[in-house]
């Protein structure tokens, strides 16, 4: 028998254990094009806060007293898919439960032989070969054109994104300020190779991204990769270089209370003539998949990109991880190893 997380209410602002249920998954026969899965692995990332919400976005929201959905790996333990075999381990959609059945609509896929072979972990496919990586390279380089010699401003530069974004764009020979919440976090970023590091939580954004480009010598930036919003957002319009480009992946800043942002900076989009793009990481990761993993394996196998994994344990623990997104408990990759 199985268990699956479930929704049962939806979240006013930040999520609270009295939003979810764990229960049991009922045990079934399987249909032709369905396999039975034991998940080794477990996803939580920020986009699953939107899902919770009975609103149009670009994911489909979870439906009430329903399992939900999310990145994991599993071992197939039984098939009746064409292609996978029991052994087999993928990487599939039917995450925030242990085990159970997998269709078509969970998108399976065989994580690849050779990589395995090579050293890499199963769980990498989950971040620096999997969405959080791919949503790094993608937003860097084909959604900001980012190019060797330009200086480049990440906001939550310990994340999983964040820290994927920081070594990219180092291995392409760009200046990278990150910007991070506490001393450790700061001191990982470094690490990762950024030239200046703004302490979120010890100074304005402003000031210490200004005090950052003052130090490198730099007029200011070219590329902001968004993963936050409201102040790291306004703080690169007041900054941004002509023609600068920003790339948009996310705004955890406001998932959970939906506050307006006071934009200051705003107007700078006019005389630096700034674009600014929102991005998804579905939309372009299938046209670049080959160049993707090519890319950042080599990268991986280099040393020049690495990961720091926050693991929580067993089945219970998924919604405390997930939660702890919000509260900056994770360095890296945020995952649950059952």
């Amino acid at each position: 028998m199985s268990k699956a997380w479930h929704l049962i209410s939806r979240p006013q602002g930040l999520p609270t254990m009295d939003n979810f249920a764990l229960r049991d998954l009922p045990d079934v026969p399987l249909e032709p094009d369905q396999l039975r899965v034991r998940n080794l692995w477990l996803s939580v990332d920020p986009y699953m806060r939107g899902r919770m919400n009975d609103a149009k976005s670009y994911a489909a929201s979870f439906q009430i007293d329903q399992p939900m959905t999310g990145g994991a790996i599993g071992e197939v333990v039984e098939s009746r898919m064409e292609g996978f075999a029991p052994g087999d381990l993928i990487l599939h959609m039917g995450g925030w439960r242990d085990g159970g059945v997998v269709g078509l609509d969970m998108m399976p896929n065989k994580l690849p032989a050779d990589a395995l072979a090579a050293g890499l972990t199963p769980q990498t496919f989950l971040h620096n070969m999997g969405l959080t990586g791919g949503t790094a390279w993608i937003g860097l380089l084909r959604v900001a054109a980012a190019k060797p010699g330009d200086t480049i401003f990440v906001s939550a530069a310990a994340g999983a994104v964040g820290s994927a974004v920081v070594q990219i764009a180092k291995a392409r020979e760009m200046t990278v300020i990150g910007s991070a919440g506490g001393a450790e976090k700061c001191a990982w970023v470094k690490d990762l190779g950024a030239d200046a590091v703004v302490d979120y939580k010890a100074a304005p954004v402003l000031s210490g991204l200004t005090q950052a480009l003052a130090e490198l010598g730099k007029p200011g930036i070219d590329v902001y990769f968004d993963n936050v919003g409201g102040e790291h957002l306004d703080a690169a319009f007041a900054t941004a270089n002509d023609f600068a480009r920003f790339a948009i992946c996310g705004m955890i800043d406001v998932y959970n209370d939906g506050k307006a942002q006071e934009m200051k900076y705003l107007i700078r989009t006019i005389p630096a003539r700034i674009r600014m793009e929102g991005f998804i990481y579905t939309d372009q990761f299938f046209d670049c998949m080959e160049e993707f993993y090519a890319d950042m394996g080599g990268l991986i196998a280099s040393g020049a990109v690495t990961m720091r994994e926050t693991v929580h344990d067993g089945i219970e623990s998924a919604p405390d991880a997930f939660l702890g997104l919000f509260s900056g408990a994770n360095m890296g990759k945020m995952l649950v190893r059952l």
